[in-house]
C-alpha cells in the first residue's frame, strides 16, 4: 500500500479507544477505516482498544476485525500490514469496568514509549453515550484526549442542552468532535473550494441571482436492523438536523476570515442563527407502506420515514430565497445532490416555440456521492436554421482527474481530522442547539404523515410544497458516461 507524505497525519502516536467495537458501524466503516489510515502510514504509531458488551478476548476481537476487513475493505490486504495492525489491537469487555479500561490504556501508552494522544470514539446508541463518557471519566482518560460522538445529538432542544451539559462535565467543548459523515465526503468539502477559489461564482452566490436551492437525499434502502431505533427518531431527527442542515450551512455561509476550523464553524453557526423557525405548514411528512409491519414498530406509528420541507435564511445574502430539503427511505433512487436554480433573464427576446425556459432554469448541481460530480446546465442553440434552444450541460467528475484513488472515505477523513484536532467538518454544541431551537415548532406540532409507496418519490403533496418550481430528481438527463461514445 502506498505511503503518504510526512506531515499529513497527526504529530503524535494515537491510542484509540473504540466503544461499540463489535457493532455494525465499527465493522463496516471504523475498523476498515482505521486499518487504511494505519497501513497507509498516516499515523506515526498507534494502539487500538476495542470496548463493547461482548464478553470476548483480544484474540477473538482480532479475528472479528480480520473478518470485517475481508467483508468491507475494498483494497488488497497485505499480510505484513495486517500483522502489524493485529499486534496493536487490544480488547476490554464493558463488564470489566473502568479500572480494566484504564489499565489497558496505560499498557498501550507504555508500549508506544513516547508522548501520545487519546482518541475516544463512541460508536454506540444515543442511550449509551453518556454511560461511555462516564466510564472514560472514571478511568481517568480525559487528559490529552479527544472524543468523537455519533448522531443524534439529542432529540430536541431540551435533550440536546442536557446532553451537552453532561458531556461538558467530563470533556471540554474543544475536545468534543460531533461527527457528520456527510461533511467528510470529498464533494461536500469541494463546495468550499468551488465557492471561494473561483471568481466566476462567488459574485452570483446570493438572492439576486439564485432563485431557490434544493438539497435532496432520497434513499432506496429500508431500515434493516434499525427499525426500533428509527421508530424513536424518524427522518427529521435522523437526517435533517444532523446531515442536510449541516450541508446547508456549508453551502450558504459567508466567506470565513480564513480556512481554519474556528472561522468556518463560526460562519456555519451564523447561518443557523439566521434560519427562521421551521413552519409545520412548510413540511410534508411521509411513511412508506409496510413500515408499520417492521419489527419494533408501533402498528399505529406516526413516525415519518420521509420528510420534505421549505426553510429560509433571514440574512442579507439569502433573504427570500427558499431552501427545499427532501429525504426518505425506500424511495425510487438513491441520490445526494445540491441543486442551485438561477434566476431566469428578466425578459426574453426569443420567439415563441424556441424552447427557452421549457426545461426549467439554469442549474448548478453538486453530486455528494463518493464519485464527486458537478454539472452546470444552460440553454444553447440547436445546430441548423432558425433559433431553437436545447438544454445543455457542462459536467465534471473526479474520475476525470485521475485522482479518484486518492480520495479518503468519509469516516477515514473525519477520524484523521479528529486526531489532528481539526474541527472544520464537525458540529458544535452551539450549532446543534440552534438547529433544535428552529425545529421546535415543527416538533411540537408536526403535520400528519402521508403514506407513499416504496419505490416512489414520496407523497404527492411534495409537488405542492415546491410549486411553482419542480424537484430536480428524477433528473431530466442522466450524468454523462465517459465510456460511451457520443456521450
Amino acid at each position: 500500500m502506498a505511503k503518504v507524505p510526512p506531515g499529513v497525519g497527526p504529530r503524535f502516536p494515537q491510542v484509540v479507544v473504540l466503544f461499540g467495537a463489535t457493532g455494525d458501524l465499527a465493522k463496516r466503516k471504523l475498523l476498515p477505516g482505521l486499518y487504511h489510515l494505519c497501513a497507509a502510514g498516516f499515523l506515526p504509531d498507534y494502539r487500538i482498544i476495542g470496548v463493547s458488551l461482548d464478553d470476548i478476548d483480544t484474540a477473538a476481537f482480532s479475528a472479528r476485525t480480520r473478518e470485517a476487513l475481508a467483508q468491507h475493505f475494498n483494497r488488497p490486504i497485505a499480510d505484513d500490514d495486517w500483522a502489524a495492525f493485529a499486534e496493536r489491537l487490544a480488547y476490554v469487555p464493558l463488564s470489566a469496568g473502568a479500572a480494566a479500561l484504564a489499565a489497558a490504556a496505560a499498557r498501550a501508552e507504555a508500549s508506544i514509549g513516547q508522548d501520545s494522544q487519546r482518541l475516544h470514539y463512541l460508536s454506540v446508541p444515543p442511550s449509551a453515550a453518556l454511560s461511555a463518557v462516564r466510564t472514560l471519566g472514571e478511568a481517568g482518560l480525559m487528559a490529552n484526549a479527544r472524543i468523537v460522538m455519533e448522531k443524534p445529538f439529542g432529540t430536541d432542544l431540551a435533550s440536546a442542552v442536557k446532553l451537552n451539559r453532561a458531556v461538558h462535565e467530563v470533556f471540554a467543548e474543544e475536545q468534543i468532535f460531533r461527527i457528520d459523515h456527510f461533511l467528510g465526503k470529498e464533494p461536500a468539502q469541494n463546495i468550499l473550494a468551488f465557492r471561494f477559489a473561483n471568481g466566476l461564482f462567488e459574485p452570483i452566490w446570493n438572492r439576486n441571482f439564485i432563485d431557490h436551492v434544493q438539497i435532496d437525499v432520497p434513499e432506496t434502502l429500508g431500515l434493516g436492523q434499525r427499525s426500533a431505533f428509527y421508530e424513536q427518531t424518524g427522518a427529521y431527527r435522523d437526517m435533517v438536523v444532523t446531515h442536510l442542515f449541516q450541508i446547508l450551512g456549508f453551502m450558504a455561509m459567508e466567506p470565513p476570515t480564513s480556512l481554519e476550523p474556528q472561522p468556518i464553524s463560526e460562519e456555519k453557526n451564523k447561518v443557523f442563527r439566521s434560519m427562521l423557525p421551521i413552519e409545520p405548514g412548510d413540511v410534508v411528512r411521509g411513511q412508506y407502506n409496510g413500515y408499520r409491519d417492521e419489527p419494533g414498530v408501533d402498528p399505529q406509528s406516526e413516525t415519518e420515514t420521509f420528510i420534505a420541507l421549505k426553510c429560509f435564511i433571514d440574512n442579507w445574502r439569502w433573504a427570500g430565497v427558499p431552501f427545499f430539503l427532501r429525504t426518505g427511505k425506500r424511495m425510487a433512487e438513491g441520490q445526494r445532490i445540491i441543486s442551485i436554480a438561477f434566476r431566469e433573464p428578466p425578459k426574453s427576446m426569443f420567439p415563441p416555440g424556441s424552447g427557452v425556459g421549457a426545461q426549467g432554469p439554469d442549474h448548478l448541481t453538486f453530486d455528494l456521492a463518493d464519485a464527486s460530480k458537478m454539472s452546470l446546465s444552460f440553454y444553447g442553440k440547436r445546430p441548423g436554421p432558425g433559433m431553437r434552444l436545447d438544454k445543455l450541460s457542462l459536467q465534471f467528475a473526479m474520475r476525470d482527474t485521475g485522482l479518484a484513488g486518492e480520495v479518503l472515505e468519509a469516516y477515514e477523513r473525519l477520524i484523521l481530522d479528529a486526531m489532528r484536532g481539526d474541527h472544520t467538518l464537525f458540529c458544535t454544541a452551539e450549532g446543534i442547539e440552534q438547529l433544535w431551537q428552529v425545529s421546535t415548532k415543527l416538533l411540537e406540532s408536526p403535520p400528519p404523515v402521508r403514506l407513499y409507496e416504496p419505490g416512489s418519490w414520496g407523497p404527492k403533496s411534495v409537488h405542492q410544497l415546491i410549486a411553482p418550481h419542480a424537484w430536480r430528481l428524477p433528473f431530466e438527463r442522466a450524468w454523462r458516461n465517459p465510456n460511451q461514445s457520443g456521450a
